[in-house]
């Protein structure tokens, strides 16, 4: 292959379009080759039998269909499956599969490591390395989508029905590229995922939150994990450029926009640090005036990590409260993959010690 050819995955809908008709060949490929690509799954140029050999032989020229390469992959008790995918520069990142019922999830990945230092998660041991290329985020669905062999079945019958934008690293930090595969995933002609089935989490970039709001309509969820500042700046060293009034500030302008749908808060419970009903108090005072609710997460622990899980008396009481007390909607994330570290905060490229 030469070593000049783009990967597809790396072009946005205009991107392709621009190069179509920068070619002088009629728009209605487009959506021919987006169906190929992101309907049928196409590997190869030359499968694309609606197409001349002409268009075939151009695009086998200028672009590959790359996938990404598989070092490793797990597979859990429970049915949830990790990969550990390396990338062209060598650096790893990892993807998980989450099957429940008919709903089945890709945590996907944004960047090389994290630049946040959340002392909570796994990533957050890791420097930010860099961010993903729209092929690599891409890759990651249409790679675990090959192995799951998705692309065969009937739409109500397919395995990947939901996104989440919960892997390594910061979303919001890797925005254009992050925003663009959202664009590609909801596109009606292509891989046609709701937007109601696609959420991005965000540990609080305040300044990219209106953007996001302006740029797409999918599901936001904050990792907020404390009610207080000092235990925050802690948990989320982030907090301190941006403390918990000023997060708030920022949601209430994009709660009231998007009156809808719910703002899903994160939560993760550790032992001693933000489990007792004083931490319940202030999270019902902070998150009542939005629309809301709240995802309690049982830590998940990791090699060298040095806080413990809430007992499971004090995480049910902790969601009774805020039920009964908050009139919130409050539920248990049930741990997936964590006998394979790929639970919420566990996943880390293995190249890293």
């Amino acid at each position: 292959m030469s070593v000049n050819k783009k990967n597809i995955y790396d072009l946005t809908k205009k991107d392709l379009k621009d190069f179509i008709k920068n070619k002088k060949i009629k728009l209605f490929r487009v959506n021919q080759i987006w169906n190929w690509l992101y309907v049928k799954g196409s590997k190869s140029f030359f499968d694309m039998n609606n197409l001349s050999n002409d268009i075939i032989t151009l695009f086998d020229r200028n672009f590959s269909i790359s996938l990404l390469e598989v070092k490793k992959s797990y597979t859990s008790e429970d049915g949830t499956k990790k990969w550990l995918f390396k990338l062209k520069d060598n650096r790893e990142i990892e993807t998980v599969f989450i099957p429940e019922g008919k709903r089945g999830t890709i945590c996907v990945s944004s960047q090389v490591g994290c630049s946040l230092s959340c002392s909570f998660c796994h990533t957050g041991t890791m420097k930010l390395e860099r961010n993903l290329e729209l092929e690599e985020i891409l890759g990651q669905i249409i790679t675990v989508k090959f192995f799951l062999e998705d692309w065969k079945r009937k739409t109500e019958e397919k395995k990947v029905t939901n996104i989440v934008f919960m892997g390594m690293g910061e979303p919001l930090l890797n925005y254009n590229n992050v925003i663009n595969s959202i664009n590609i995933l909801c596109d009606t002609e292509g891989l046609a995922i709701s937007k109601r089935k696609i959420t991005l989490s965000t540990s609080g970039i305040v300044n990219k939150i209106k953007d996001f709001q302006r740029d797409t309509d999918v599901n936001l969820a904050v990792s907020l994990h404390a009610a207080f500042d000092d235990i925050r700046d802690e948990l989320v060293p982030v907090n301190k450029k941006w403390p918990i009034a000023r997060l708030f500030k920022e949601l209430e302008v994009y709660n009231s926009s998007e009156r809808k749908k719910r703002i899903t808060f994160e939560y993760i419970m550790l032992e001693g640090v933000n489990d007792s009903i004083k931490d319940a108090k202030q999270l019902i005072k902070l998150i009542s005036p939005l629309k809301s609710k709240v995802n309690l997460i049982p830590f998940n622990p990791w090699p060298d990590s040095t806080y413990n899980v809430s007992s499971p008396e004090k995480i049910n009481n902790f969601k009774k409260f805020i039920l009964e007390n908050g009139k919130i909607i409050a539920t248990i994330r049930i741990p997936r993959g964590d006998d394979i570290l790929a639970a919420c905060g566990q996943l880390k490229s293995l190249n890293q010690k």
